[in-house]
């Protein structure tokens, strides 16, 4: 390793959560200072954070990963709209049914 240069540590998801928390407490220079860590690196954990709860601050969590999800998300979103049309639909048609075959007020039978 050259000199000047950090090794690089991944840190576990508690580790993560442990030091946004301690950020807030104690302020971002002093925490990241204090853990070797970049600002940018916090940021980009908060953002994974608020983006994906705290599975997002898993290690491996890559770009390929989020796009994924983001993807996936999408389709899903897709798919609840098209059950909801669906379900929608199938209320108006036994609605129609309802009207169509229902016996005038005095007509009904006992």
């Amino acid at each position: 390793m050259s000199e000047g240069k950090k090794a690089k540590v991944h840190r576990t998801k508690e580790e993560k959560l442990r030091i946004i928390n301690e950020v807030r407490k104690s302020g971002l220079s002093v925490t990241c200072t204090k853990y070797g860590i970049y600002p940018a690196s916090y940021y980009q954990w908060v953002a994974k954070l608020k983006e994906m709860g705290e599975s997002g601050l898993q290690h491996g969590m890559t770009k390929e990963h989020l796009k994924e999800i983001r993807r996936l998300q999408k389709e899903n979103d897709a798919l609840r709209n098209l059950v909801a049309d669906q379900q929608l639909e199938s209320r108006m048609k036994d609605e129609l049914l309802k009207k169509k075959y229902a016996l005038p007020k005095g007509k009904r039978s006992h």
